[in-house]
């Protein structure tokens, strides 16, 4: 029963989006511009783009599997008050955004997102930044660029790993349709690599961003948060201290 729920209706266990109204009208502290990106023929990408006064680069960011814009625009101005602007999208589905959920969706309005930057910015000046779900999809868009750095927090070796861990009864690999191997992505990846994770993280397990640490790359840092769960790290002054190293 549980196998057969993993296939018809695992969009619904990996992704968790709240909707918005079109006319939704977001409030956040720093300037932003709003923004709808015609990605594909069935998508229409919405995104947020923080712009500070004399900014120290961009940061296009990719986030986690729940909420919508409306919650991450508030998470993102993390790094607008560290003088960075920041491009942050709502994948299909998602807050105002529409299309049809598959993985090569998400990589489409990832590069696009990337190549909207490139209008404004160098590929030197532009962070990759990923968290949870988004990491997948920037270690991808770092192994087909070049950006100045990528940055993993809570990341997995692959969803199918994540899938294998939590329920390994069940053949997963045949059954998944969205496997987000960030495994294969990182040594494609030329740049900085920046691997956040805590090690009491209940929903992507330390184990599996650990092994992306196993490949031997030597562009790539893991950072141990002892005690970190999945949505806490920024609570702790170890995560403060490696992100303000390598967002000076």
């Amino acid at each position: 029963m549980i196998g057969s729920a993993l296939h018809f209706f695992q969009e619904k266990l990996l992704f968790l989006p709240t909707t918005l109204e079109q006319d939704y009208q977001y409030q956040f502290d720093y300037p932003f511009e709003e923004l709808f990106l015609k990605t594909d023929d069935d998508a229409v990408i919405n995104a947020l783009h923080f712009k500070v006064d004399n900014p120290k680069g961009a940061i296009l960011y990719f986030h986690g599997n729940a909420g919508d814009l409306s919650r991450w625009g508030n998470i993102t101005e993390y790094f607008a008050a560290m003088q960075y602007d920041v491009l942050v999208m709502d994948y299909r589905t998602y807050g105002k955004s529409k299309g049809k959920l598959s993985e090569q969706g998400f990589y489409k309005d990832a590069q696009y997102c990337y190549d909207y930057l490139l209008k404004q910015y160098s590929e030197n000046q532009i962070t990759l930044y990923g968290r949870s779900l988004g990491t997948g999809i920037a270690s991808y868009v770092a192994s087909k660029n070049n950006p100045k750095q990528l940055i993993l927090e809570t990341p997995y070796h692959s969803i199918l790993d994540v899938a294998k861990q939590r329920f390994p009864i069940f053949p997963v690999k045949q059954l998944l349709r969205y496997h987000f191997p960030t495994f294969k992505n990182l040594p494609k990846t030329l740049c900085h690599i920046t691997i956040i994770h805590g090690t009491d993280d209940n929903l992507v397990p330390y184990t599996s961003g650990k092994k992306l640490s196993e490949l031997g790359l030597d562009n790539l840092n893991f950072i141990t948060i002892e005690g970190g769960d999945h949505n806490n790290l920024i609570e702790f002054k170890d995560y403060h201290k490696i992100i303000k190293t390598i967002l000076p």
